[in-house]
């Protein structure tokens, strides 16, 4: 056993001597290095070194848990008889519970997530520096916000009182370059990245810091907009932002709690029919994968909205005793969730068949209503005429209610982002209302 198998072990046996009807534990430790770069110089270097133990405690139907993030026989008998003693005074709650048995993760595949760098601080100050660098020696970037460098690698075990303990490792990596460009007193802002399970699999450094400045450089000359309503393009970038709203309506504690603009949508209609949104958590080497949930439920493939129409809403064990449902593993939210492309090309040709109306590249704010489903956020981004690019504009806001936005979806792009954990590609919606200046 390896040293937080042993401390799940001795965590496990410390709980058998308190009188708990369940348990469930997790324990983990993590390390990485980040660095941060600007104007040549180093800002910040960190080392993280971190532990952490959590434990529930279950007597009947009442629930207690605690923390710690120090492993030591001492802290974690504290932390349990923490659990137990809150456990104790807290209000019975019918709905509190381990999930079945017979949905725990017994055999849980390896999904291939841990890819280890062994990066000094040399190293990453030097590949900090050379994204930076190349990005500076374009034209009219005359600032810098900054290139930062991240290597994080962790495991963690989970248990309980079924018997199981699951084991899961994971690394991730991410190297990101902000830039400043300047035309006379106009500044614009942009920034760049890449996010890899494998530091083998990051994009490299100068495209990193070449495609910061192009992307700044491109927003200078940006001009306002009058109150219109016009279709909106979001790139793949922004794209995501809308769907985690849609997966937020349909998680199961805001379906019980009524806090939801879909509420009691299962079988209803919310999307066009072309698209489906689905969960592939099992997929090997692949950012939010993941084998089983935090209730320790095994994970699959599975559809949350199919053909435009929702077939199940998300759910962790608490969230499905709820609802009178099975858990859908969900606990902890959404693992590698994708939305399938209805359009056969890139944002260019999504562009053309837009014929005229706005591309946001960039969302301020957070105006947006869960419960309501109202959308108002500020933006940036390009005017389009004839299907192509004319301007950049910026200094807008662009409003609409997520029902609607979500049904006059015409087409989603298959330039799908995979540096996000829900990955789909830009989205064309038909109409949303612009306000701004003229």
């Amino acid at each position: 056993m390896n040293t937080l198998e042993q401390t799940t072990q001795l965590a496990i046996e410390l709980i058998k001597q308190q009188k708990v009807s369940d348990f469930e534990i997790s324990v983990g430790k993590s390390s990485g290095v980040s660095t941060t770069v600007r104007l040549s110089n180093v800002e910040t270097l960190q080392y993280h070194l971190d532990t952490s133990f959590n434990v529930s405690v279950y007597i009947g139907k009442n629930k207690g848990q605690a923390t710690s993030v120090d492993l030591s026989k001492a802290s974690l008998k504290n932390a349990i008889e923490s659990a137990c003693l809150i456990a104790k005074y807290t209000q019975e709650d019918p709905f509190n519970g381990l999930a079945p048995s017979e949905r725990m993760a017994w055999d849980s595949p390896n999904l291939d997530l841990y890819y280890p760098w062994n990066l000094d601080a040399k190293q990453s100050i030097e590949i900090a520096k050379e994204c930076e660098q190349i990005a500076l020696e374009q034209s009219e970037i005359n600032n810098s916000d900054g290139a930062e460098l991240s290597s994080f690698e962790g495991e963690s075990v989970y248990a309980n009182s079924n018997g199981l303990i699951a084991n899961l490792k994971s690394s991730r990596h991410s190297l990101y370059c902000s830039l400043i460009a300047k035309r006379g007193d106009e500044m614009q802002t942009a920034y760049e990245y890449s996010v890899a399970i494998d530091s083998n699999d990051l994009t490299a450094p100068s495209k990193i810091g070449l495609e910061a400045a192009r992307l700044a450089q491109e927003k200078l000359g940006s001009r306002h907009l009058g109150p219109q309503k016009c279709p909106i393009i979001f790139t793949s970038r922004q794209s995501s932002g809308i769907f985690s709203q849609l997966l937020g309506a349909l998680s199961g504690s805001r379906q019980y709690k009524k806090t939801s603009f879909l509420l009691e949508s299962l079988g209803s209609k919310v999307l066009p029919e072309s698209i489906s949104i689905y969960e592939d958590p099992l997929k090997l080497k692949t950012l939010g994968s993941r084998a089983f949930d935090q209730d320790g439920v095994l994970k699959q493939k599975q559809f949350f909205v199919e053909e435009g129409i929702v077939s199940s809403y998300l759910m962790g064990q608490y969230s499905a005793n709820q609802m009178g449902l099975e858990s859908t593993a969900n606990a902890g939210g959404v693992s590698n969730c994708c939305v399938n492309s209805n359009f056969d090309g890139g944002i260019t040709e999504l562009t053309k068949s837009m014929d005229r109306g706005l591309i946001v590249t960039d969302l301020m704010g957070h105006g947006v209503n869960a419960t309501t489903g109202d959308y108002s956020r500020g933006a940036s981004g390009f005017w389009v005429e004839n299907g192509e690019i004319k301007y950049p504009v910026s200094g807008i806001t662009i409003a609409g209610n997520l029902k609607d936005m979500l049904k006059n979806i015409v087409s989603i792009a298959s330039d799908v982002d995979f540096r996000s954990n829900l990955k789909v590609g830009s989205t064309l919606i038909s109409e949303m209302t612009i306000s701004g200046e003229g």
